[in-house]
């Protein structure tokens, strides 16, 4: 009995992953609006100097952030989805073949991996925006010690 209540709260997890799915689909349109009032900003006020220039990369890296954001709900929408809803009888799609997802642990290590992508793409922006300066290299050392620390537990997790 408490088995079969257990084999069934799996369907629970429908619930994160129409969330999830909801949540990316939120993401890939607002950098819709994003980009489209960019390219609004572009025609209306041309780019006349340097740091006109610079304001169009960091909205750029904006874009990009928040698209990988996205992704990332996306990622973990579809696999929550394979692994505990659907785990037979599912066609391998590009997408799970690509990432290489075959379990939970393969999941955690593909989130970490993007979240490290997702800090230096944050490194950037705030590199771009603020300059060279003591802010930029205490940002930069920040995000180093939480890579390292991500790299050093996916290692762990690898040797186990």
């Amino acid at each position: 009995m408490l088995e079969r209540a257990f084999n069934s709260s799996r369907f629970l997890v429908f619930i994160i992953v129409a969330m999830s799915m909801l949540s990316a689909l939120m993401l890939y349109l607002s950098t819709v609006v994003v980009v489209w009032n960019l390219v609004l900003d572009l025609f209306t006020r041309p780019i006349g100097s340097a740091d006109e220039g610079k304001r169009l990369a960091v909205g750029l890296l904006k874009v990009l952030d928040i698209l990988l954001i996205a992704l990332t709900f996306q990622i973990i929408a579809i696999s929550l989805f394979r692994l505990f809803i659907k785990r037979d009888n599912i066609p391998k799609s590009n997408f799970i073949k690509v990432l290489r997802i075959n379990d939970f642990h393969d999941l955690k290590v593909t989130l970490l991996h993007v979240t490290i992508v997702i800090l230096a793409i944050l490194f950037l922006e705030h590199a771009v925006e603020v300059g060279a300066s003591l802010d930029t290299l205490y940002f930069g050392l920040a995000i180093a010690v939480v890579i390292a620390a991500i790299v050093y537990a996916t290692k762990q997790m690898h040797d186990k």
